[in-house]
């Protein structure tokens, strides 16, 4: 991870201390690094430096359970750090696995004269179930605003059923909330990538954040063969669920698929469905950055991996102010829905901005609740700018990441 000619230090993904959360302050000049059972801070000015460490492992008896479990003692039943997000000035919140018992902690990063070591706090901190994954192997994201968590994570131990949930880390007053369970047509087995604060205009009261995804698609149809959709998510900041439906659920969830393909012969299409990673270019305008999109396909006769870039959040507003999907038909087939749209549109967040006397998403009439049980899927997809990939390597023996 980092070598220096001058040093005997040396951070590799070896020992089972395999990297898989990274977090740097350019203006303070260090690199946090979460490890199995280990928090490790390094000083970039300062690269022969030893690394100050902390040893966080899980419970005797939590890795004994895990083993009982059948588990992997080495590759599973530790405390692997899958998460470190800024806190505030002083603190970092991490999360790890746990040995499947997923617990939070809050770090300090700070050094210096009269400055601390580098501790964990873990008292005043609620669990870490539904902020993060139960296994060290599952892709999950997570993302901390105002000492509120927004995390897409498994919610069992299984890692079964996975939800995009918000929490509390310490002090916040919103509810805890996350998607409906048991409905596919909300989250059909997704793989969580990024999730990113937008402000949609100058209005707090409108940000949303978006969270970046790839799933079973259910629209392909119930007879198809099995597809993989990229998409792209949204839920307001605000929101804090319905008055006698959706308690504690989003009430203004909403997603819409993500394309990257290219052109192919007869007006065909080649699709990079699986999305892996996603990048966020912040521009001089912070309501519209530019979205980056990492993805990849494989089948018996075609693999490779695409870069699409320019996702821009004009036509990412422009889906999810687009018409509905639903299913309809006595083969419920999934079609643009051309009913009557209840006001307020569902998926807006509550503020002056649209309409003065909603101060909150249990102000929605129980019309707007109701239709956002039902209603997730967008029917425009999002496409990127030129439509096309900017960088593609196929049937080569390696993928882009």
């Amino acid at each position: 991870l980092l070598r220096s000619n001058s040093s005997r230090l040396l951070l590799a993904s070896g020992d089972g201390m395999d990297f898989q959360a990274l977090l740097v302050d350019e203006d303070r000049a260090w690199l946090m690094v979460g490890a199995k059972n280990h928090i490790f801070l390094l000083h970039l000015d300062h690269p022969s430096r030893e690394p100050e460490k902390i040893f966080w492992p899980a419970p005797k008896e939590q890795v004994e359970h895990c083993q009982l479990a059948g588990k992997n003692v080495e590759t599973e039943c530790a405390n692997f750090i899958r998460l470190l997000q800024p806190f505030n000035s002083s603190h970092v919140f991490a999360c790890g696995t746990g040995s499947y018992q997923p617990p939070p902690g809050l770090t300090s990063p700070l050094w210096g004269p009269g400055a601390p070591t580098m501790r964990l706090v873990t008292h005043s901190l609620e669990s870490g179930r539904g902020r993060c994954p139960y296994s060290p192997r599952e892709p999950f994201t997570g993302l901390l605003i105002d000492g509120e968590l927004y995390s897409g994570t498994s919610s069992d131990f299984m890692g079964s059923s996975a939800a995009f949930f918000r929490t509390w880390v310490h002090g916040a007053e919103q509810s805890y909330i996350r998607t409906e369970q048991n409905q596919d047509h909300w989250l059909h087995e997704p793989t969580f990538v990024g999730a990113y604060a937008i402000p949609d205009t100058y209005n707090p009261h409108d940000d949303k954040v978006y969270v970046f995804f790839r799933e079973t698609a259910m629209e392909a149809g119930q007879w198809e063969r099995r597809h993989i959709h990229a998409r792209v998510a949204r839920v307001c900041k605000n929101d804090v669920g319905g008055k006698r439906s959706l308690i504690n659920r989003w009430s203004t969830f909403l997603k819409a698929r993500l394309v990257c393909s290219i052109p192919g012969p007869q007006g065909t299409e080649t699709h990079f469905d699986q999305l892996e990673d996603v990048f966020l270019l912040r521009t001089r305008d912070p309501q519209n950055p530019l979205v980056f999109g990492l993805f990849t396909v494989s089948s018996g006769v075609f693999s490779g991996s695409a870069v699409c870039c320019g996702y821009s959040m004009a036509a990412v507003r422009a889906a999810f102010s687009g018409p509905f999907a639903h299913k309809e038909g006595f083969d419920y087939r999934w079609v643009e829905y051309k009913g009557r749209v209840p006001y307020p549109r569902p998926g807006t967040c509550p503020s002056e901005t649209y309409d003065p006397l909603l101060h909150s998403t249990k102000d929605f009439p129980d019309e707007v609740i109701s239709f956002m049980r039902t209603h997730q899927l967008m029917w425009e997809p999002v496409y990127p700018q030129g439509h096309q990939p900017v960088l593609v390597r196929v049937n080569v023996p390696y993928r882009l990441r």
